[in-house]
């Protein structure tokens, strides 16, 4: 565990933390700067900085409790929406260096947006999204993954 990591911290018990699911692989807790009324933070265990530095068990094992508290935010508060967010790297906005999935649930006018680049409204070329699917599809990546 990463003796500067905030998580590893909550993990050792040296910070607090408002847990809402603890299991031997997977913890989840309250975030304290939350987007909206219920936002969670699902944190595998296991220290890892980016999603591809964490085995697969403890990645699937971190999405698939993310999804049951989504479940359990729409029903206990009410959201009608949720979102499942990774922020993997910092150009991607990842601010603590450990691998964790936000949950945040959604309400109606509740403040919260994505804002997209003005390149979203001009769709690529059907070849040059062609292009970059041969290229992903070259670096290895089984069909069935």
């Amino acid at each position: 565990m990463g003796d500067d990591c905030i998580f590893c911290q909550i993990l050792r018990g040296e910070s607090p933390a408002s847990f809402t699911y603890q299991d031997d692989t997977v913890v989840a807790f309250m975030d304290v700067q939350p987007i909206t009324h219920g936002h969670m933070l699902v944190v595998p265990r296991e220290h890892a900085v980016l999603m591809t530095d964490i085995n697969e068990t403890a990645a699937m094992r971190t999405f698939r409790v993310a999804r049951k508290l989504a479940a359990a935010a729409r029903h206990t508060l009410g959201a009608s929406g949720v979102n499942l967010l990774v922020m993997d790297g910092e150009a991607a906005y990842q601010d603590v260096p450990h691998f964790h999935v936000h949950v945040i649930p959604r309400y109606p006018k509740d403040g919260f947006g994505l804002t997209f680049p003005d390149s979203y409204e001009h769709a690529p070329a059907r070849a040059q999204l062609d292009a970059i699917a041969a290229a992903i599809r070259a670096a290895g990546m089984p069909a069935t993954a």
